[in-house]
């Protein structure tokens, strides 16, 4: 029998939310190009995408404390305005989807869910003291709130307030405006989209191989339920591979990816199993990070609507092992190494000690230490109300530098793409899934560009501030934020 042999315009390794959204985008912009998705695992959005792996704030910047560092005793809201401004591209985006019958219910993987921000101690409050002060005017930040009230605090915080003892000093600043977003649920929109128009995906279906075909690329295809190996030729291939993305770059040889090294951290979960508590609940609490670790690891108790039913994670606990993907292999690290990437490496692990001691700390936790941490936030948590539950795994992007750094350590997401736009991926951790659109309209301007003056109308109707920032429009901002909150039924 011989090898299944496929011609594509586009190719898709990946069936999570990346690669997902920029299927979607490119059926409403070129809708007689052909898509192939590829997908190692038997399900969609199994990896990063699954809501018990990611997040699920939207990463709107709301309550995320590590978008707002203290820098010269000062707030610095610059990159969490810039991380709203995207979020706000990805809410045009959904609404458009949403209004026009792409995308189905979306009270399935978006609700309204309040966002706050916790400190406890008089330095941590007067943090979010500060940062309320800095975001409070800004129209990204709508309707933020402050309170130091011990009983106030209690009466919308009743699991974090029992038992606390206020005069240490506690405070959160709160927003009512959040969203609690399941990606996974949104992935499977997105495909029930596309496969409705002709888009194939082809499940338990590992790529292990990518070379130059012309001006194309052959991609090498092993079906992991019968071992056969197929070939698809794609004109342009995007890999959405989550943790894979690199050594499938890699793969590739592209220039553009020498240098660049993964460092994957994996993470843990405490989930409530007492229905009481559960119900107590009602929001996304973050708190401040620990010394060195990554924003994946930033602490919060967290309200969660999977498949429609309630729940109450606290997390997570980040760890340790060599594999890119939460089922992946543990030779992942060491399979990755390059002699141009191994000074990268070298680099990280000289300037990250923080980090290292951190991670040594979190794996060498039982569950009576990590009890301990959560009663910071819940001090009357008991360990028979939560059982431990493995979170997803991330990979860390690790970009050359020059001497005598050699490799800096990144902790938010990397678009590369080859010189003629022929292949691109993205690398890294949270906030892939939240800014999706916003980084799938990147790939289309840095690999499309001869396209975007045909395509910037459809764009536009898409995503009504493109080509802008929407907070220099406030009238654009409050249309926008109205439709969304009524396209996608937040407005409850």
């Amino acid at each position: 029998m011989s090898p299944q042999n496929d011609h594509v315009d586009v190719a898709l390794i990946g069936a999570g939310v990346i690669s997902t959204t920029l299927s979607v985008m490119l059926r409403e912009l070129q809708p007689d190009w052909s898509q192939l998705i590829i997908e190692r695992q038997d399900i969609p959005a199994s990896e990063s995408s699954d809501p018990w792996n990611n997040a699920g704030t939207g990463h709107s910047a709301l309550c995320e404390l590590n978008y707002t560092p203290e820098v010269n005793g000062k707030v610095d809201t610059t990159k969490a305005v810039n991380i709203n401004e995207k979020f706000q591209i990805s809410r045009q985006f959904w609404s458009y989807l949403v209004e026009n019958g792409t995308l189905g219910e979306p009270s399935e993987w978006i609700n309204p869910t309040p966002h706050m921000s916790f400190g406890h101690g008089a330095k941590d409050v007067a943090y979010i003291k500060a940062r309320y002060e800095a975001l409070k005017d800004n129209p990204l930040f709508p309707d933020m709130k402050f309170t130091d009230d011990p009983d106030t605090f209690s009466e919308m915080l009743p699991l974090m307030g029992e038992g606390r003892d206020f005069s240490e000093g506690a405070a959160v600043s709160w927003t009512n405006v959040g969203t609690d977003i399941n990606y996974g649920a949104l992935t499977r929109q997105y495909l029930d989209a596309v496969t409705a128009e002709g888009v194939e995906v082809r499940y338990g279906s590992q790529v292990t191989d990518i070379t130059r075909d012309g001006a194309g690329w052959k991609v090498t295809v092993k079906n992991l339920h019968n071992g056969d190996t197929s070939t698809v030729h794609a004109k342009f291939v995007f890999v959405g591979a989550g943790g894979m993305a690199l050594p499938l770059l890699q793969k590739a040889g592209i220039p553009e990816i020498r240098g660049y090294a993964g460092f994957p951290v994996s993470g843990e979960w405490l989930r409530c199993t007492n229905e009481e508590l559960i119900e107590q609940h009602a929001a996304k609490v973050y708190g401040k990070a620990a010394v060195g670790a990554p924003p994946m690891s930033v602490p919060h108790l967290d309200t969660r609507i999977i498949d429609g039913k309630k729940g109450l994670l606290f997390g997570p606990y980040a760890g340790w092992t060599p594999k890119f993907l939460k089922k992946g292999s543990w030779l992942d690290l060491f399979k990755s190494l390059r002699p141009g990437n191994i000074p990268s490496y070298l680099g990280v692990a000289v300037q990250e000690m923080g980090l290292t001691k951190y991670l040594v700390t979190e794996v060498l936790k039982n569950q009576e230490a990590r009890i301990e941490s959560l009663k910071e936030y819940m001090p009357t948590a008991k360990s028979e109300d939560w059982e431990l539950v493995t979170a997803g795994q991330r990979v860390q992007v690790i970009k050359p530098a020059k001497a005598p750094k050699f490799g800096t350590l990144e902790f938010g997401t990397a678009l590369i793409n080859s010189n003629d736009g022929s292949i691109a991926g993205l690398m890294g951790a949270s906030p892939g899934a939240s800014i999706a659109p916003s980084a799938m309209i990147e790939v289309l301007e840095r690999c499309f560009g001869e396209r975007m003056g045909d395509w910037a109308p459809k764009l536009k109707e898409m995503v009504p501030s493109y080509g802008g920032r929407i907070s220099d429009d406030l009238a654009l901002y409050n249309q926008q934020w109205e439709r969304s909150q009524k396209a996608l039924k937040l407005a409850r």
